[in-house]
């Protein structure tokens, strides 16, 4: 049932993008009649935007309902996600009319699985690795400790002269033993970090490795050879396969990840629901109004959508959840009246 190009909810209008979802949850229902969906195909011929909306609202839905497809209870997963939103909480076959809406079998989501498979199938294999909203310790035979954030993959290789790991995807936070006979590395596609009895994070971006040290150094060298910098304990630094940016102090709340908590020290609301969305696999989203409204606390990240609600509760905006898997931070009386 797709109409377009699902897109990037960066470049789709808020508003566009919560009709799609009031649209979604209206026709899977079962309640709509046939003016509903009379009006449904008017307001999707009416913009561009109101098809990217439309598209990425089904793709949402298909990756979070994937695994009714697979469980052999569905009615179990389908309650289990419904219990996020009172609304729906009545409808409890719902999610089972959204997937025959759309069209999910086992045969189309094997397709779409082969494809991610074909993708990350390094990522899947890999020594150590992390699903979305997971965060993990794992302790290497030398005693050294690795924090692996959300989504999050490493291969290790231990050789009798050296110590490698391989970021493959998303961050670590490592605390390397000592070992004076094997030098302790991290490799990305960017280049290679050589740590100097340290405690750093190495996190993948596009196209770039962000790298924040807090204890002892760490040795960058880029993958063209060209470059190699020191990284001091308190600094941090992005590089690229060619050059490493210019170094700047580092931010100590950005380890607390690693304590499943997100810290947030006057730092815009959009910047922060950003950062949660990699910590879950529904939408996460917030009115453009609110977005550059800063935001002090400690949140939870094992609990997004607690943590949305926290962070409304801070703006003095309201939580919007008109499907279980979808999830944005809007304007209300409150939050128009404490407006600064």
């Amino acid at each position: 049932m797709s109409t377009a190009s699902s897109g990037s909810p960066s470049e789709i209008p808020h508003r566009a993008m919560e009709e799609a979802a009031e649209w979604y949850a209206l026709l899977v229902s079962g309640q709509a009649g046939d003016d509903d969906k009379s009006r449904w195909q008017s307001w999707l011929a009416a913009s561009p935007h109101h098809r990217q909306a439309w598209a990425y609202v089904e793709s949402v839905s298909r990756r979070i309902l994937a695994p009714l497809q697979q469980t052999p209870d569905p009615q179990a997963t389908s309650d289990s996600l419904l219990t996020v939103n009172h609304r729906l909480l009545k409808r409890r076959r719902v999610l089972t009319r959204v997937a025959a809406f759309t069209g999910i079998s086992l045969l189309g989501w094997g397709a779409w699985y082969r494809m991610a498979v074909g993708q990350f199938v390094a990522v899947l294999a890999a020594d150590h690795h992390t699903g979305t909203g997971e965060i993990r310790e794992v302790a290497l035979p030398d005693g050294t400790r690795v924090w692996l954030n959300t989504a999050s993959a490493f291969n290790a290789d231990y050789q009798p002269a050296l110590r490698r790991l391989h970021l493959l995807a998303g961050e670590i936070l490592i605390t390397t033993a000592a070992d004076a006979s094997r030098p302790f590395v991290v490799d990305t596609a960017q280049g290679r970090l050589r740590a100097l009895g340290t405690r750093f994070t190495v996190r993948l971006e596009e196209g770039k490795t962000f790298l924040a040290v807090y204890e002892g150094k760490v040795e960058v060298r880029t993958a063209n050879g060209s470059a190699a910098v020191v990284i001091p304990a308190g600094q941090q630094t992005t590089f690229d396969g060619v050059a490493v940016q210019r170094v700047s102090p580092a931010d100590p709340a950005r380890q607390a990840w690693s304590q499943g908590q997100l810290v947030a020290w006057d730092l815009p609301l959009q910047e922060i629901v950003q950062e949660l969305r990699r910590y879950h696999g529904g939408h996460l989203g917030v009115a453009p109004e609110l977005a550059q409204r800063h935001v002090f606390g400690i949140y939870p990240l094992g609990d997004v959508p607690q943590t949305m609600s926290m962070l409304a509760d801070a703006v003095h905006a309201r939580v919007s959840r008109p499907l279980p898997w979808w999830t944005t931070i809007e304007a209300d009386d409150r939050s128009s009246a404490s407006k600064k």
